[in-house]
């Protein structure tokens, strides 16, 4: 299924390009991955600019256990190998909650700050 695309229906012509056939590590804790998912991102900009991007997210079923959106999606591709007609509508809905639930996500800049300076120190 690498390279198929679901489209998002919060957002009107924008595409999720999809890789399960051997997608990369967790960039988290280094493990297996089942689904890599590419999709339109945008932030606004310290002078207030849009700025439209791409994002990567793989789907982990060590890191992404207890994340509702991402759970559905991991236990659906638990149970069947291949995504048939039948299956495949209730994949690109799991698909496009677990794309929204990411874009959702922001980083904390305390622990960010706090980690960094740990690093600094050699403490991490």
């Amino acid at each position: 299924m690498a390279g198929d695309r679901v489209n998002d229906p919060s957002a009107e012509n924008e595409e999720i390009h999809l890789r399960v056939d051997a997608p990369p590590p967790c960039t988290r804790c280094e493990g297996p991955t089942v689904l890599l998912a590419r999709f339109p991102h945008s932030w606004t900009n310290s002078k207030g600019q849009r700025i439209e991007g791409l994002r990567e997210s793989t789907l982990c079923p060590v890191c992404d256990q207890g994340k509702r959106d991402a759970e559905a999606l991991l236990q659906l591709l638990a149970v069947c190998d291949k995504v048939d007609a039948t299956g495949f509508e209730s994949f690109g809905g799991l698909v496009a909650a677990w794309v929204e639930s990411l874009r959702h996500e922001y980083v904390d800049l305390d622990v960010l700050t706090h980690e960094h300076e740990q690093w600094q120190h050699s403490e991490l």
